[in-house]
């Protein structure tokens, strides 16, 4: 079933949803297992499994020069969406991305996708490299998530890359994308960031996934934007807990969003690890129980392997 047939189904009701990673190459699908177990007393209706790019390493050569090798370090979603939907009997919500794919790679993985059942996708353009200092598509790949957003409409349509192939299957994928509350890092100001997911929405996106936000009022403005615009698809909150001191200064840096100073307060005031995790915890047990008062769509939990903090989480709010 696609994710908006859920929402719609629900009647109002907020649903809730996971997202997880992949385990490292050389891992073991018990880790997703391992994650997913223990909440799937909660019933979400889909999980998201996030897609990596390929990155570089350097390797020191004999002569003293450095080789330079791309590696994908979490492969397998394909494999993995199609092995929770066998173990849980859920709708798995693969993440596709510009970065590290050609367009006839993105065709071919939505044409297994399809073969696999898996009719949800969620659209993204994908991080830098490490060691690239901005975004670079591959050659003959997507600079931007509204291009991937296109190819998937076309394949819904029919069309393909091969221009010989006539009366080629029209796929039926739900396309989600992503949200920022707090603008993306790279948009001048969040009223150009607004006009971007604005686009992608009118190419053929069916519902919207925030970044991580740690205050809700800035989910409630960002909706209120988004309708303010005409555009009246889902928009799903992405939560995160933050349970380490270090995460108030990695956090923002990597995600590009603002921390709440009573939430920076009471973290840096606990007096141990255990204290600043109970902070973390006992503020997004708040979050969420606001945005399910308010009747969002769906609360979706970014799970990032902590599988007992976010259990903590649902339980308090379900």
């Amino acid at each position: 079933m696609k994710v908006t047939e859920y929402f719609e189904k629900a009647d109002g009701k907020t649903l809730i949803s996971f997202e997880v990673l992949p385990p490292l190459k050389g891992g073991s699908m018990q880790a997703i297992f391992d994650t997913l177990d223990p909440l799937m007393e909660f019933k979400p209706p889909f999980i998201d499994v996030t897609y990596h790019r390929e990155d570089f390493t350097y390797n020191r050569r004999p002569s003293g020069y450095y080789e330079k090798t791309a590696i994908r370090k979490r492969p397998g979603t394909v494999g993995i969406c199609a092995a929770i939907m066998h173990r849980y009997g859920v709708d798995a919500v693969p993440h596709l991305l510009c970065g590290g794919f050609t367009k006839e790679d993105t065709e071919n993985v939505l044409i297994d996708l399809n073969f696999l059942n898996i009719n949800n996708v969620l659209a993204l353009r994908g991080d830098a490299r490490k060691f690239d200092g901005k975004f670079v598509p591959e050659p003959d790949g997507h600079k931007y998530a509204i291009d991937l957003v296109r190819q998937v409409e076309d394949i819904n349509n029919g069309k393909y890359l091969d221009k010989n192939i006539e009366n080629g299957i029209s796929t039926d994928f739900c396309i989600g994308v992503a949200g920022y509350p707090e603008k993306h890092f790279e948009a001048p100001n969040l009223s150009t960031d607004l006009e971007f997911t604005k686009q992608k929405v009118d190419a053929g996106a069916d519902y919207i996934v925030t970044q991580m936000f740690f205050d809700n009022e800035n989910y409630f403005k960002y909706v209120d934007s988004i309708r303010a615009l005409g555009i009246n698809v889902p928009i799903v909150p992405g939560l995160k807990p933050l349970t380490k001191l270090y995460q108030l200064n990695s956090i923002p840096r990597l995600f590009y969003i603002n921390m709440p100073e009573e939430l920076s307060k009471g973290i840096m005031a606990a007096k141990d690890a255990a204290g600043r995790k109970e902070v973390g915890i006992e503020w997004l047990i708040h979050q969420s129980k606001e945005l399910k008062k308010r009747g969002v769509p769906c609360l979706h939990y970014y799970t990032m392997g902590d599988v007992e903090t976010i259990k903590r989480v649902v339980e308090a709010v379900y």
